[in-house]
């Protein structure tokens, strides 16, 4: 069997047509397929605005900074997340507490959370970051309360459920990233995400005012506005109102996004198809911990991630039969230097046990049935 690595990319013709077809334009950056991915993207998650950035950090970067977070600011989120969740607090010099895990969805554990901000004092935190883990959609209403109650900011770090959905207490579908109970969500193109653009990101918000913040932001500061100049000296003329970034994002990665936008639907069904059958192979077997799901979400699954007794175990064994599954996360608070600012072993139980036992199998939408085949097969050979 060739090596089967746990997420992988899928191009096709036109996926190439659209990238050569900007090669061969006037603009290869700053030109109009910027502005009809995010066009595109608001329409698909449905929100009033999208912002296209240079990749998931830099969405990340800007939306603390949008939401004013700067020194000492304290933000909570979760442990179990890549680092740069976590990191872009630390970049706008704010504070990150951490808040563990639930023991099934994996997510922030919202019951802790809530004691969290009630054990402290009154404007202790600023904002909240939750992470829908693997795809799992987190129940953003339930979050909102909370916010609501203390004054928080919120920014649904999405980058792992696009097309994914949670059903409301008013029996509505909120769609993964459409903001009506966050100030901002954002997401990642990176190649083994559901939009593979190579590099990028989105930010996406229902407010106006954030939505011009993060398009200066992006570009330096600069804005060409003539309503927000302060003088005008001719066309040219562009003023720097704030420290930004070159953020943007061009139109080659911009032209491959649409394309893989338009195919996100279909990648979906397919990624749950996937994890149907996983199900279906691991479910009444003891020693494998197979994802959580309920009727009221429609998870992503950009991860499949399992857990067993012996994961280093099974690693290695996989990983000598060709499959290459990956672990997702380290817990953020054990890494070196979140330990330089505190944290330690034991603070976050149930991320630590998760971490000992947790385990992401391939999966990506051109996974064939005899290559899943030959991953069960491996995986319950192993566990046996």
């Amino acid at each position: 069997m060739k090596p089967i690595p746990y997420g992988k990319q899928f191009i096709d013709d036109e996926d190439i047509k659209a990238v050569v077809d900007v090669l061969k334009s006037d603009f290869l950056t700053q030109g109009p397929k910027v502005k009809e991915f995010e066009q595109e993207f608001a329409k698909k998650t449905g929100t009033k605005y999208a912002v296209a950035v240079a990749n998931g950090t830099a969405a990340l970067h800007l939306s603390n900074l949008a939401i004013g977070i700067s020194e000492g600011d304290k933000v909570l989120t979760t442990p179990i997340s890549f680092v740069a969740t976590s990191n872009s607090v630390l970049y706008c010099g704010g504070k990150v507490d951490f808040v563990d895990i639930d023991s099934k969805t994996y997510t922030i554990d919202i019951d802790k959370l809530e004691q969290k901000i009630n054990s402290a004092s009154q404007g202790t935190y600023k904002a909240i970051i939750p992470v829908d883990l693997a795809g799992y959609p987190v129940n953003m209403e339930k979050i909102k309360k909370i916010a609501d109650k203390h004054g928080l900011k919120i920014i649904e770090d999405a980058c792992h459920a696009p097309g994914g959905y949670f059903v409301d207490s008013k029996g509505n579908k909120q769609t993964v990233g459409n903001c009506a109970y966050s100030d901002l969500a954002i997401f990642s193109f990176h190649p083994v995400k559901h939009i593979a653009a190579g590099e990028g990101g989105m930010i996406t918000t229902n407010n106006e005012e954030l939505y011009h913040k993060l398009i200066e932001l992006r570009t330096h500061g600069i804005t060409k506005n003539p309503q927000k100049l302060t003088e005008n000296h001719g066309g040219w003329y562009y003023e720097m109102h704030s420290l930004g970034f070159n953020y943007r994002l061009s139109d080659i990665h911009s032209a491959l996004g649409l394309t893989q936008l338009r195919k996100l639907d279909k990648s979906v069904q397919r990624r749950q198809e996937i994890a149907e059958k996983y199900n279906k192979a691991f479910s009444s077997n003891p020693k494998i911990k197979i994802p959580f799901a309920t009727k009221s979400i429609s998870h992503a699954y950009h991860l499949y991630i399992i857990q067993v007794p012996d994961r280093k175990g099974l690693y290695d064994y996989l990983k000598q039969n060709n499959i290459f599954a990956q672990v997702h996360y380290i817990p953020i608070h054990l890494q070196p230097f979140y330990r330089k600012l505190g944290w330690k072993k034991g603070d976050l139980p149930v991320a630590e046990d998760y971490y000992d036992h947790a385990l992401s199998l391939p999966m990506y939408p051109t996974l064939t049935e005899e290559e899943q085949d030959y991953v069960i097969e491996k995986v319950l050979e192993f566990v046996k």
